[in-house]
């Protein structure tokens, strides 16, 4: 049986990429650290590609994660920022996977309403029930972009066991083979 599992949450964005790291020991949540990286000020896409890429390993080589949750994009009628937002995604999961690490992904509803109970909660209701979850005195972001990393974490905590609208990887071959696509 685990003593403890760690879970490193990520909220894929262009401008602000979320993270939340939390460890579950019997049952009980606690929030480790939370991350938020800054793109805004890079250039290019590719400059913020490569820097989720470093942030996310680096991510994974500080904390050790035993498993990645990530939010999944969801459709909008900006067809260019659904692409970057699904680069952003996927060179995290890229990351997730170099490093051998299991991969699940939330829809936002889904996350919303695992935290609140309601999946049109907004980002604020979101982080003031993280914050009464985790029992933190404040809040210790002022971006929600990073609460979001944190939700997505805790909403993988709580759907552990559950496989309802999920879709999970294993590694390279588990994605390969739920999404023969995406091969070409």
């Amino acid at each position: 049986m685990i003593s403890e599992k760690i879970i490193l949450g990520i909220d894929p964005g262009t401008a602000i990429m979320g993270f939340g790291i939390i460890s579950v020991k019997k049952g009980k949540m606690e929030m480790v650290s939370i991350h938020e990286l800054i793109l805004k000020k890079y250039p290019n896409h590719e400059t913020k590609l490569k820097y989720i890429f470093d942030k996310t390993l680096a991510l994974i080589d500080e904390y050790h994660p035993d498993e990645v949750a990530l939010e999944a994009p969801f459709f909008g009628k900006n067809v260019q920022s659904m692409l970057k937002l699904g680069r952003a995604q996927g060179v995290a999961m890229a990351a997730s996977l170099h490093r051998n690490i299991p991969i699940t992904e939330y829809s936002p509803k889904k996350i919303k309403m695992a935290i609140t109970g309601n999946g049109n909660a907004s980002k604020e209701q979101v982080a003031g029930m993280l914050q009464n979850l985790l029992n933190l005195k404040e809040f210790p972001t002022k971006y929600l972009d990073a609460s979001d990393g944190l939700a997505v974490a805790v909403c993988h905590h709580f759907n552990s066991g559950t496989i309802a609208d999920t879709k999970s990887y294993s590694g390279w071959d588990s994605f390969l083979k739920q999404n023969p696509g995406r091969l070409k």
